[in-house]
């Protein structure tokens, strides 16, 4: 979630790979994120409210009897106690919580990976326009194989800048990095509408040059270069909620200026196109097969496929293999 949808001095709730979480800020401003659930009998700890006098505090207090639990979720003040703040040894379970680029990280587990370095982020030629942050009903693989599908610009994007004529996709390359692939390809597509405002100069048709980031699981840091020097690099993570919803975050790095291009018509082109995306997406199946058998395949879904063998490698590694939902009625 961005920034400003935590603000200090009050709990906020969010579900997050199934798992109920509650998030505030500490004395010090950082995230903090445990589970949404209190110990003692079961109320949910979002409904309460953030206890300033606690040991260790802001701690987050329960609405039904007002312990209160800190950042690593372990309780430390128990109203009705003899002594209050001695607290317990236990508590609730506590999550890993971050701020980087204006958004807060959550983990429920160790993480496997640092939140994910983005270079644009800290180069001054660059400014960061947030964009949306919202639910779909789609799952994050789905979302992010059609981020690195080439084929599918001609047909879901027609309206925006897919040229419908030419439904042959670029050839790419992937470069296989430890947190995911870098995917290079440069795409001929149309400049219309709200984009030739956007990409002045370009004429009728433009080439974009494509160097798209994938980290594992479920962001992409896709860096687009223009021939009139312009370079937008969209920023998409796909939260999981639950296995049939996503909370999508975007945001963009450009190396223009407001009086170039006004963050409100960068917003209004991008969202046009994610939209086209959510129109489709939703309805796709949820329950994304890693294995190669149950779908079909064509040479420009190697990003895709890529995708799946290395998160199939990912659980081989931890022990694990891919699980699936039990087949609908």
């Amino acid at each position: 979630m961005p920034e400003a949808s935590l603000p200090a001095g009050r709990p906020v709730p969010f579900t997050l790979l199934g798992q109920e979480i509650v998030l505030w800020r500490t004395a010090a401003g950082a995230p903090a994120a445990i589970a949404d659930r209190c110990p003692h009998r079961g109320a949910k700890l979002s409904l309460g409210f953030i206890d300033d006098a606690a040991p260790e505090g802001p701690a987050i207090g329960c609405p039904y009897h007002g312990w209160a639990f800190g950042a690593d979720g372990r309780c430390v003040k128990v109203p009705q106690a003899h002594d209050p703040t001695r607290g317990l040894k236990s508590g609730a379970r506590g999550h890993h919580a971050a701020s980087r680029y204006g958004w807060i990280w959550v983990a429920l587990e160790d993480p496997l990976y640092p939140i994910p370095a983005i270079p644009e982020a800290a180069d001054p030629a660059f400014r960061q326009i947030d964009e949306f942050h919202e639910e779909w009903a789609v799952s994050g693989l789905r979302l992010m194989e059609n981020s690195f599908d080439m084929a599918h610009i001609s047909y879901v994007h027609a309206e925006t800048f897919g040229i419908l004529e030419d439904p042959r996709p670029a050839p790419v390359a992937i470069e296989h990095t430890d947190w995911g692939f870098v995917m290079r390809g440069e795409a001929p597509v149309a400049n219309r509408g709200i984009s030739r405002d956007l990409i002045k100069g370009a004429g009728d048709r433009t080439v974009r040059v494509i160097e798209g980031r994938w980290f594992m699981p479920f962001m992409r840091a896709s860096r687009i270069d223009y021939p009139t020097g312009l370079t937008h690099v969209l920023v998409t993570a796909a939260t999981p909620i639950d296995d049939r919803r996503s909370q999508i975050c975007q945001w963009v790095y450009r190396n223009d200026t407001e009086a170039d291009s006004p963050a409100e018509k960068v917003i209004a082109f991008d969202r046009a196109v994610t939209i086209e995306d959510r129109h489709v997406l939703e309805s796709t199946t949820w329950d994304v097969p890693l294995t190669m058998a149950e779908e079909l395949h064509m040479p420009s879904d190697k990003p895709g496929i890529e995708m799946r063998r290395r998160l199939l490698a990912l659980l081989d590694q931890h022990g694990e293999a891919e699980a699936r939902m039990p087949a609908e009625a």
